[in-house]
C-alpha cells in the first residue's frame, strides 16, 4: 500500500471519494484554478516570511525552515511542511492556506499531522502549530492536544481500511463542495 501524504488528510475530511480515486482507481487529475493559484499564493508568501519578525506568531526570536520533507514509518505518512519554527521553547509547525476561511477541521487536523511527523524526525514534542490563512492574514494558533492526535490517528486508519477494501465511499460530506472538485466528472451521482 502507497504512503499516504498529509494532505490526503485534508481531503479525506473534504470529501472520502478523492482518496477513493487517488489511491483506489487512480484517475487523472484537473488542475484547478484554485490550485494553481495556491501554489502560486504559498510562493509568494514564503518570499515574504523570509524578511518578517516572528511577533505575529506570538515569539521575539527563532529559526524559520521552509518546506522541511517529514515521514512519519508508525504512521506510513509523509508531506512537506511550508514551515517549521525552531525556538528555545520548542518547535512549531506553520501550515499555509490560500482561503479566507478559518476553523475548518480539515485544516486543524492536517496541522496536527505534521506535528506528528515533525516529533517524530526530530525526537521532541509538538504542543501547538499554526494555520496562517492567507487571504485574510489571520494566524490560528492550534492546540496538539492528547484528543486532536488520536483523532487524527483514526483518520489515517480509515483512509488505510478504505483503500485496503477498496471500498467507494457511499457519502459525500458536503455535496456543494463539488463543483470545485477536480474529481467530479468521474462520480455518478453529480
Amino acid at each position: 500500500m502507497s504512503t499516504f501524504r498529509v494532505s490526503d488528510i485534508r481531503q479525506f475530511l473534504y470529501c472520502p471519494r478523492i482518496i477513493y480515486y487517488n489511491y483506489v482507481v487512480p484517475v487523472p487529475r484537473i488542475s484547478t484554478y484554485k490550485m494553481q493559484s495556491g501554489l502560486h499564493q504559498h510562493a509568494h508568501t514564503e518570499l515574504l516570511e523570509r524578511r518578517r519578525t516572528l511577533r505575529r506568531y506570538g515569539m521575539d526570536t527563532g529559526t524559520r525552515h521552509f518546506k522541511p520533507s517529514l515521514y512519519s514509518e508508525r504512521l506510513d505518512l509523509s508531506g512537506t511542511l511550508d514551515l517549521l519554527i525552531e525556538t528555545k521553547w520548542g518547535l512549531f509547525p506553520v501550515e499555509f492556506k490560500d482561503t479566507a476561511a478559518r476553523s475548518l477541521s480539515s485544516h486543524k487536523y492536517q496541522m496536527v499531522a505534521y506535528a506528528l511527523l515533525v516529533e517524530e524526525a526530530l525526537n521532541a514534542a509538538v504542543k501547538r502549530g499554526f494555520l496562517y490563512y492567507l487571504q485574510s492574514e489571520f494566524i490560528q494558533e492550534v492546540f496538539v492536544t492528547p484528543e486532536v492526535r488520536n483523532y487524527t490517528k483514526k483518520i489515517c486508519s480509515r483512509m488505510r481500511r478504505m483503500v485496503a477494501e477498496q471500498r467507494f465511499p457511499a457519502e459525500r460530506v458536503n455535496p456543494g463542495k463539488c463543483k470545485d472538485c477536480e474529481f467530479r466528472n468521474y462520480c455518478k451521482d453529480v
